[in-house]
């Protein structure tokens, strides 16, 4: 049977840094999966080489048994993956129902050609978009934050727009990067809960998380990572029950 994601033998350095080594796994569709390990690992480095961001020294990369490989990042996302970023990327000038809209596919009002010909046209596809940004961000509670500029949201808040974005996408396969860091306790809470909603809904998610309180109640496997090499693979309890394992994530204490 065809593996949903698999990479494979992925090798990247940046100068003389070995990033990745001969990493590969494989994740199963619908369900969540967490890459943890200790800083430095190659867990952002493994979600840039899966979505486009950087061409891996060697291996590849495939989603429901086509290649990925040499892809750029927007074909990737039409292909079914999108991702968020520990930086939030948000464009923070602009209001939340904004920074949806841009991650909404192409449309024809959009096109220069069609808004002069068409106007009528262009002005019900402008429309029916906000219509769906709106319940985009409505999805992930903050349809009432619509129209607030991005700065000054609080930090969860924009945590949860990282979130409205992907989803905007239509993309099936959701990678989150750190989704839970730097949240007070009541927003890691609502993001834990939106995770475990998105994947009733169908989504299939694999999230590079440090908190073992939000590995342990959202993963169904958790994927450890050291020096850039796959070192376990496992239910969140296996991991964390390790003790080699946490001897080099938490210094022997868990």
């Amino acid at each position: 049977m065809t593996a949903y994601l698999q990479a494979v033998g992925l090798d990247h350095s940046f100068g003389g840094l070995h990033a990745l080594r001969e990493c590969g796994f494989d994740i199963e569709q619908g369900r969540i999966t967490c890459l943890v390990g200790p800083n430095g690992a190659g867990k952002t480095t493994i979600f840039d080489a899966i979505t486009g961001f950087l061409r891996p020294d060697e291996g590849h990369v495939t989603f429901r048994g086509r290649s990925l490989d040499g892809l750029r990042p927007q074909a990737i996302v039409h292909a079914g993956i999108a991702r968020t970023f520990q930086n939030l990327r948000l464009f923070t000038e602009l209001s939340a129902l904004d920074n949806v809209l841009v991650a909404l596919p192409q449309q024809f009002a959009e096109e220069p050609l069609g808004a002069i010909f068409r106007p009528l046209h262009a002005a019900r596809s402008q429309s029916q978009r906000r219509a769906d940004a709106l319940r985009t961000l409505e999805h992930v509670g903050l349809a009432d934050r619509a129209r607030e500029t991005v700065r000054n949201l609080s930090y969860g808040e924009q945590k949860l727009l990282t979130v409205a974005r992907v989803l905007a996408t239509g993309a099936e396969l959701l990678l989150l990067d750190e989704p839970a860091s730097g949240l007070s306790a009541g927003a890691l809470d609502a993001v834990m809960a939106l995770l475990r909603r998105l994947q009733t809904e169908g989504k299939t998610l694999l999230v590079v998380e440090h908190n073992t309180r939000v590995v342990q109640q959202i993963a169904d496997e958790v994927l450890f990572l050291h020096q850039g090499h796959l070192m376990a693979r496992g239910s969140p309890q296996q991991i964390i029950a390790d003790p080699a394992l946490a001897e080099i994530y938490f210094g022997g204490a868990i």
